[in-house]
């Protein structure tokens, strides 16, 4: 996502904030595309989650979270490829759809014009180079590491801004998405990502939800 507003002075985000952008970052990096030899690597080789006392939630994403790193340390980027190829693109139709107007039904309105609106309304628009539609999950996933974190030109959004913009685009129909993933049977490496997806999404509304 790009950005058509100047702010100056950016203030550092706190320990918590900043790894929800780095999950946001890297879920939408997964989802945009297949992960190359670097990523997987990277993933790899990050440190595993301390899980808070008592937290069902915190140790079901932690263990999420190491499975999705053992999984990158196995698995060959050639397989990766083609299981995102099968699973996203497919030839002629993909076994799972990455796009909300898929989940969402007709009551829902119209997705694709109303994320677009949301978005500039944002200041905010598709990179110029990105050939996906705005209700892509890895475009909203985007979205919302840019919220969190802002960047050289922006503040990080209020809490209720990013409350807002998630629990209208991203949690209608993330889960499901991340669900439809899990269920595929051509879904191997996936399955990790899109568990991570799941309770890392989780966590979020839930977070919503009370602050």
């Amino acid at each position: 996502m790009t950005s058509e507003v100047e702010v100056a002075d950016i203030r550092p985000l706190g320990p918590e904030d900043e790894a929800r952008a780095d999950f946001y970052a890297l879920v939408s990096r997964l989802y945009a595309a297949a992960p190359d030899a670097p990523l997987l690597a990277a993933i790899a080789a990050a440190p595993p989650l301390a899980p808070a006392d008592g937290a069902a939630e915190a140790a079901a994403l932690a263990s999420a979270w190491d499975a999705l790193r053992a999984a990158s340390g196995t698995v060959d980027p050639a397989q990766a490829g083609e299981e995102f190829q099968t699973l996203f693109i497919g030839v002629g139709r993909s076994e799972v759809s990455l796009y909300a107007s898929h989940y969402l039904g007709p009551q829902s309105g119209r997705p694709l014009a109303e994320i677009r609106a949301a978005l500039a309304a944002l200041g905010l628009a598709r990179r110029a180079a990105s050939s996906e539609f705005e209700d892509h999950f890895s475009v909203l996933l985007e979205t919302m590491r840019m919220l969190v974190a802002g960047n050289a030109d922006r503040h990080p959004a209020p809490i209720a801004e990013q409350r807002a913009f998630c629990e209208r685009h991203v949690m209608p129909w993330a889960l499901d998405c991340c669900a439809a993933i899990s269920q595929c049977p051509l879904a191997n490496y996936y399955l990790k990502v899109a568990s991570f997806t799941y309770c890392f999404l989780a966590i979020e509304r839930d977070s919503f939800a009370i602050d």
